[in-house]
């Protein structure tokens, strides 16, 4: 007769079944899981809310590609599923736990509780109850399937009690073990139709001036090698989104850079110029076809996508080829032949080399306060080969993503898909994830000042992150919008987008983590050599123009 397991070590052995190494949580939730979690090695990370947590998990599954678990009890789980919008937005595969009161109490006012269902049903693609302890195993295995198969994304789980307590206390006689954990993106690896690959094949060799957009699919999938093989031997630039941005090294020849709204003139250029556009892994959200208006609708588009109800949706016109982006394109790798372009990749390397000189000249200031070009400049020369670049929403990821240049194989770039703030956390994700790399968190000071407390989390964890904190004493990115309401307005616009200036450096320090102040363009490489050195976390807080405006972005 086998033992009864109670339903905290049946969380902590189903969750080390799926590779979980990493759990982030804010208590008070699932205590008796945790203590099984610490027996079987699994490394638990208090955060300081729920938010952070959700960051946290975000930025660790983005590096290491494995489903990440983040956990809040009944009256947190709001603040969780705000926390999740971000990885919903970027395919994140992530389960998320939550307690709530059991049945028993639900509907009569229950201290702390709300329906936590509706607060999920927008940032996860299912959210499941479990009410009795014979449900547990079960919705375990189908979270995580659920997690990184398809369109993968957060799911969240709802365990009864008011921090999960009572099935985590609850006991079961044994449960059906998992044959196939799905324990990392992409749960299938499905190839496209062979018709539709050779319907493609037919468009690229009639194409004059072919580009890729290669978007977040690319990077969930792990498709670097896949595009770069494809690119090279169809000899079709490449152009990014953010999220892709270091799926090739800024060096290569069919680089065409960042294209869209946060973008480099020459990738929007290139995508303009296109007489057919390939997207690879992509949605085509309103941000890297600048709201679908790159390319223009009668240009030939062909969409590759793991979910097939997105192709199509916003290029109705569109060669859709559904399947995992990396097979797709080793397909047509496979499918095409050798091809030569010499005329397009001319004219697409000279968009690029105008782009170049525009920005080597931005980045050439000696202004002080610092303009951004001249701290992207900078931060571009000391990034290491191993360098993980984990970038904040709004500037930037505007500045990151245009003016820092990747130039090393090994380097990532991770950016906010939109929730101001999560840079920092999910940077202590990262370095979770990867503790040998180098991980740098670009933020603003509006940012960073969301979660400053997770400092603290980096120094009790030992984490030795580098944070570059663009210190504008404002939120920069509404300057235009902002004047262009007050024209014509005697007022204090400044009230609406500025804050006090801030020491961040001085605070880091009284944290006792490491803090270094750069106020002059050429202090900064000294500064960065300094933080690597260091065996703590760091900040470098740079002195900023709050003058200083992104460019906006090339229209046709």
């Amino acid at each position: 007769m086998s033992t009864p397991l109670t339903g905290g070590r049946i969380i902590a052995e189903m969750l080390q079944a799926h590779g979980v190494d990493h759990v982030f949580f804010m208590d008070a939730i699932l205590r008796r899981a945790l203590v099984e979690m610490e027996k079987l090695g699994i490394r638990r990370v208090l955060a300081h809310s729920e938010i952070a947590a959700a960051y946290m998990a975000d930025g660790y599954a983005r590096v290491t590609g494995k489903p990440a678990v983040c956990m809040a009890q009944s009256v947190g789980a709001a603040n969780l599923a705000a926390g999740l919008q971000d990885a919903c937005l970027a395919q994140t595969p992530i389960i998320a736990m939550t307690g709530r009161q059991p049945a028993a109490m639900q509907y009569r006012n229950a201290y702390q509780e709300l329906p936590h269902e509706p607060m999920f049903r927008s940032t996860t693609k299912n959210s499941m109850r479990v009410d009795g302890i014979e449900q547990l195993p079960h919705v375990l295995q189908q979270a995580f399937r659920e997690a990184v198969t398809g369109r993968s994304g957060p799911v969240h789980i709802d365990i009864a009690g008011h921090t999960g307590d009572a099935i985590a206390a609850a006991t079961l006689n044994g449960y059906p073990q998992a044959r196939q954990p799905f324990s990392a993106l992409p749960g299938f690896r499905l190839p496209a139709e062979s018709r539709l690959i050779e319907a493609a094949v037919r468009l690229i060799a009639q194409a004059e001036r072919p580009v890729i957009v290669a978007d977040l699919g690319v990077c969930t999938s792990g498709a670097q090698q896949a595009l770069r093989l494809f690119a090279e031997q169809a000899s079709i630039p490449v152009v990014t989104s953010l999220d892709a941005k270091a799926v090739l090294p800024e060096s290569h020849p069919l680089n065409g850079g960042v294209a869209g709204t946060y973008s480099r003139a020459c990738a929007n250029q290139i995508v303009n110029a296109a007489d057919l556009v390939i997207f690879a892994g992509s949605i085509i959200g309103d941000h890297v076809s600048h709201n679908w208006t790159l390319p223009r609708q009668e240009v030939p588009v062909i969409q590759i996508d793991a979910d097939p109800a997105q192709l199509g949706r916003n290029y109705p016109g569109a060669l859709g080829l559904p399947g995992d982006p990396r097979t797709v394109l080793e397909q047509l790798a496979r499918a095409c032949p050798p091809a030569d372009r010499p005329a397009w990749l001319d004219r697409v390397q000279g968009f690029v080399r105008q782009w170049n000189e525009t920005a080597a000249l931005a980045g050439a200031s000696d202004s002080v306060p610092i303009r951004p070009e001249r701290l992207c400049a900078e931060l571009s020369g000391v990034l290491p080969p191993d360098a993980i670049l984990v970038s904040d929403t709004g500037y930037s990821s505007q500045w990151t993503g245009t003016y820092v240049q990747l130039r090393h194989e090994g380097q990532r770039y991770l950016r906010a898909a939109g929730s101001l703030g999560w840079g920092f956390p999910a940077s202590l994700g990262a370095k979770f994830a990867a503790p040998e790399a180098t991980v740098v968190c670009f933020t603003g000071d509006g940012g960073f000042m969301y979660h400053l407390p997770e400092l603290e989390t980096a120094l009790r964890w030992g984490l030795k992150t580098i944070t570059v904190v663009n210190n504008n004493h404002c939120l920069a990115q509404g300057t235009r919008s902002i004047l262009s309401a007050y024209e014509g307005s005697d007022g204090k616009a400044e009230e609406i987008y500025h804050y006090r200036p801030m020491n961040f450096a001085a605070i880091a320090q009284a944290m006792g983590c490491t803090g270094i102040r750069v106020t002059e363009p050429a202090g900064f490489a000294a500064a960065f050599e300094q933080a690597r050195a260091s065996e703590l976390p760091v900040v470098i807080d740079v002195v900023t123009d709050p003058q200083a405006l992104a460019p906006l972005p090339w229209t046709p």
